[in-house]
């Protein structure tokens, strides 16, 4: 295990509390190299592979796959399962082709909640950017990924695959990048609007508003968000605690807000015996334990599942559309902190930066582990089986429910925790299509709407004509969410020998076609590189 620093560096807090320019905090961004990632090539053929298609239609093969540049070009079936290809059946040859007969393929996954690190974290992106395209991610919706004017260098650099990194959807926070004063009136809040919707970096300009923080009085929110569909812009809120006495989930559907992530202002929407949390009378937000141990207790303090008040809210939120990124993977440790901790993956795959920030202390966001308790983890499971009912009853009555991750805080790691969240919809009751569809399409369709495009989709469905984007995997998927790991899932031989199996073969974006474990191991010599610099400074292991 990575050796727990005693202290958690001050530019870890100073990075959280904003005082840091990301600029200044992230190393340049490696240039792609020549070995990494293989075309587009003028013709790609992958063949005999069994496919989802990101709808929520079953498996469907063998089919054989020809991708032209950065599009699909064709998905032709080649016969039937167990017996011969028909060989008659089959696409004219590429100029590379691959040999998929019995694996599958995936459209690429879409991470609706990202963060690229930072200075006293990952202050590598390419660090973080191979971790997700390692685990199949080629689309991150940044809320940040950065501020936003490095933000849209990196997004411009994606978009003409000049570093190796998913596509990114750029999201900006209230007053980021002008210098025209407060965002504290309404007025204020269209005006930098207006401003920000224009704003561009090497031909990149942002796609939403990261909604949270000081900007959340009710009539600064619904003037930030009419202002920004104006302009087609998408706009998703982190409903701050702080805030939610007047702006509940419900509340910032009503004023016309496209999705709400994590779950704070969820159960606030249906409490009980209160119009607000139940606090304890010696709470303080800004201790983070209590801010965080609270939030478990919520359980008990809001309606039932299945009763009147509950179907209303679903109701509702299907009538306004909106949207849901729940991100129950980064709060899992929150319900079990050992598992958190000890995950398997930290040894090779964390940096020692990352673990520093990881570890207890009290200006650290996310680092609430003060005294956490066994009756914390109680409630905090209890909180989970109740938002995972509802999760599942909105998707079931058709609503929108997509896959973030927020890693980088609270034990998880970019990569591994995006697959964490697929294992934790299925957990809350989703069939394995279903997921895969939440990690696609309806992701894809959340990142479109906002322009009028959700009827014109350039990625998360495998269709003719769409951009090839694709996760090529060895096993089935959907019978182990696990082979999607980095590390893969263990499992017997048919001697009876321990070994592992799957981790994702291929991921294709824009039709570059990267070998997912060469990227891993960059990742893994990356940490051992970090580990051995650090052990040369400070020898004694302060």
């Amino acid at each position: 295990m990575i050796r727990l620093s005693r202290t958690l560096p001050a530019l870890a807090a100073a990075l959280f509390a904003g005082a840091l320019p990301l600029q200044a905090q992230m190393d340049t961004t490696t240039r792609r190299g020549l070995d990494e990632g293989g075309g587009p090539y003028e013709r790609l053929v992958i063949r005999g592979a069994t496919i989802l298609d990101g709808t929520g239609a079953p498996p469907q093969g063998p089919v054989d796959i020809v991708i032209e540049g950065d599009r699909i070009a064709e998905i032709r079936s080649v016969g039937y399962p167990g017996v011969p290809i028909n060989e008659r059946r089959r696409p004219a040859a590429g100029d590379r082709e691959i040999d998929w007969q019995g694996r599958w393929v995936m459209p690429g996954f879409i991470d609706m909640h990202a963060h690229t690190g930072g200075a006293g974290k990952a202050p590598q992106a390419e660090y973080t950017y191979k971790l997700w395209l390692g685990h199949g991610i080629t689309t991150s919706r940044g809320v940040g990924h950065g501020s936003v004017t490095w933000a849209l260098g990196e997004k411009a650099a994606a978009e003409r695959n000049e570093i190796v990194a998913p596509r990114m959807f750029t999201y900006a926070r209230p007053g980021e990048a002008w210098e025209g004063g407060p965002v504290d009136t309404p007025e204020q809040a269209r005006a930098w609007v207006r401003f920000i919707a224009e704003y561009e970096v090497d031909g990149a300009r942002v796609d939403g508003l990261k909604l949270s923080g000081p900007n959340m009085d009710p009539p600064i929110f619904e003037a930030l968000v009419d202002e920004a569909a104006l302009h087609g812009l998408g706009t998703v809120a982190h409903l701050g605690q702080t805030h939610l006495a007047r702006l509940t989930a419900l509340d910032a559907a009503e004023a016309g807000l496209d999705m709400m992530t994590h779950y704070y202002g969820l159960f606030e929407s249906m409490l009980t015996d209160y119009s607000i949390q139940d606090w304890p009378l010696d709470y303080n937000y800004n201790n983070e334990q209590h801010r965080f141990g609270q939030v478990g207790r919520l359980w008990q303090q809001s309606v039932e599942p299945g009763s009147e008040e509950w179907n209303a809210l679903i109701d509702r939120f299907l009538e306004l559309d909106f949207g849901i990124d729940p991100t129950m993977t980064i709060y899992e440790a929150s319900r079990d902190v050992m598992r958190a901790r000890e995950a398997e993956w930290h040894e090779e795959y964390t940096l020692p930066s990352q673990w520093d920030f990881f570890q207890p202390a009290r200006e650290a966001h996310g680092s609430y582990w003060f005294y956490w308790t066994s009756e914390d983890e109680f409630h905090w499971n209890r909180f989970y089986e109740k938002w995972m009912r509802f999760l599942n009853d909105y998707k079931n009555a058709g609503g929108i429910v997509t896959t973030g991750s927020d890693s980088g805080f609270i034990y998880s790691l970019y990569g591994f925790g995006y697959i964490r969240e697929l294992e934790l919809l299925r957990e809350a009751g989703f069939h394995p299509v279903e997921v895969v569809r939440a990690a696609t399409y309806h992701g894809a369709v959340q990142l479109h709407k906002p322009s009028g495009r959700e009827d014109q989709l350039e990625f998360g469905l495998l269709r003719e004509g769409m951009k090839a984007d694709l996760v090529m995997v060895e096993e089935n998927p959907l019978e182990n969410l696990k082979v999607l790991y980095g590390t893969g899932a263990m499992k017997l031989d048919d001697e009876g020998n321990v070994g592992r199996v799957g981790g994702i073969s291929y991921t294709v974006k824009d039709g570059i076609v990267y070998d997912a474990r060469a990227l891993l191991a960059d990742v893994r010599e990356m940490v051992r590189d970090a580990k051995a610099a650090r052990s040369a400074t400070d020898p004694g292991g302060n």
